[in-house]
């Protein structure tokens, strides 16, 4: 829209009505003009992106996301005005500057209104509508309801409205969600106790629902809360991570992007770890069976299971030996993970692999697929979350990793509470700036002098 506004503008100044009222007395070529226009609408989306016209959550009313246009069109023409002055011979029309500052707020306007048509006659289809569970007795409860059932355009559909959160409750609404998926929890009673609250948020959590809740009713402190607005009722939500919306778009370009680069780089020791597997022990060159001759799985975002593949580095047919004649050297006490320590079960290549982490690049491909990610936790076995407590299960919000901030701090080292704490802390803190960091930890922490995994 905003380069469609540039050439609108340059048409309107270069029209016969136009050079009629005053002559064209500059040279400005088409072809340097439309270079200095794409250059100029990629700054002004920078300056939308940081105005908050690209979050895709809220339902901002017409006329304040008309504000914000002019808001940011506003500071997009002062960068204009500043590249005038410093540089004169970018151009010196006035008009073709004011026409397109005017046409691009009109087109932006116009292109947002035709989005907002579209989600309307999608959610009248019943796509894109979240499903939310309404939780309160009171009449903050009943408008929601009768709201979101008579407005489609909302975009919600209440999937179950609870009168409290008891123990019972929770149950049922867990045997539900087994068969039947929700969204959102939206908790509107104030009268409910403090543990009925705390019950309620993690709940939220352990099945992966957003939390909100009426303002004011959740006695406790949150780093991340974005606030909407429904027929006049203040709703507040708990952000679980900065991955959402265009925070996960971000990492998923940056996850293909450097998955490919990676792949293409270390391809030769790709090839050089397949042959070596398979000259020092008969079997397959990747761990992707169990002794039975099912898949592997690994735990992913959300709790979804994914098929999971690395480089072999045990002998086949003894994976299940960790839970049967090696289960007393687990050192992992701690917690539900098991590690071996001096594993009989590697083979020699196999334990080269395991020291510098080189059967894990397999799982390169499984980023590029977008089962993992190349930052996040550790890929979580379903044996393994099954004794997940409460608090462990936040580890699932994003896709579990290659590498991570609890494998650059410690390896093998840290015990599993130190691990959850750090994977914590990354999902609440997420930024490109510190998946880049952490990458460029990871090969110091392989080649230290630790255990290997």
């Amino acid at each position: 829209m905003i380069v469609l506004a540039g050439i609108s503008a340059y048409n309107l100044r270069f029209a016969q009505i136009a050079t009629e009222i005053r002559p064209v007395i500059f040279n400005l070529r088409f072809g340097d003009y439309i270079q200095i226009l794409l250059g100029i609408a990629i700054a002004w989306l920078f300056i939308f992106a940081f105005a908050g016209l690209y979050r895709i959550r809220g339902n901002k009313s017409l006329v304040n996301e008309f504000y914000s246009i002019v808001q940011a069109s506003s500071t997009g023409l002062v960068l204009i005005v500043l590249l005038i002055f410093f540089f004169r011979e970018l151009f010196s029309s006035r008009f073709i500057v004011l026409a397109g500052y005017v046409l691009a707020m009109l087109y932006i306007l116009i292109a947002r209104l035709i989005v907002r048509l579209i989600q309307r006659i999608l959610y009248n289809h019943n796509i894109g509508v979240r499903k939310v569970v309404i939780v309160g007795n009171g009449k903050t409860a009943d408008i929601l309801i009768a709201y979101f059932s008579s407005r489609k355009v909302a975009g919600y559909e209440v999937f179950k409205r609870l009168r409290d959160f008891s123990l019972e409750t929770a149950q049922e609404l867990a045997k539900m969600l087994e068969t039947k998926e929700a969204d959102e929890i939206i908790q509107c009673d104030p009268n409910l106790s403090k543990a009925e609250v705390v019950r309620l948020f993690d709940f939220a959590y352990e099945h992966h629902l957003s939390f909100k809740y009426a303002a004011d009713l959740l006695d406790a402190k949150v780093l991340k809360t974005e606030v909407t607005e429904v027929v006049g009722i203040p709703i507040v939500e708990v952000e679980r991570t900065s991955l959402e919306g265009w925070g996960r778009i971000i990492k998923r370009i940056f996850d293909i992007i450097g998955s490919s680069l990676i792949i293409i780089i270390i391809s030769p020791i790709l090839l050089v770890t397949a042959m070596l597997i398979k000259l020092d022990s008969r079997g397959p060159v990747f761990f992707n069976k169990r002794d039975d001759g099912t898949p592997v799985y690994r735990v992913g975002q959300g709790g979804r299971l994914f098929k999971y593949f690395k480089f072999r580095s045990m002998r086949p047919g003894t994976d299940n030996m960790r839970y049967a004649e090696l289960a007393g050297q687990n050192l992992r006490s701690d917690g539900p993970m098991v590690k071996i320590k001096d594993d009989p079960r590697v083979t020699r290549v196999g334990r080269f692999i395991r020291r510098f982490s080189i059967d894990e690049l397999a799982e390169l491909f499984l980023v590029l697929k977008g089962d993992m990610s190349l930052v996040g936790p550790r890929p979580h076995l379903p044996e393994e979350v099954a004794k997940y407590e409460q608090s462990h299960k936040k580890v699932l919000t994003i896709k579990p990793g290659i590498t991570g901030l609890a494998q650059v701090s410690g390896r093998s080292d840290l015990t599993f509470e130190e691990e959850v704490k750090l994977d914590t802390y990354y999902i609440e803190n997420w930024s490109l700036l510190l998946d880049l960091s952490i990458m460029l930890q990871t090969p110091m922490a392989v080649l230290k002098n630790r255990q290997a995994e």
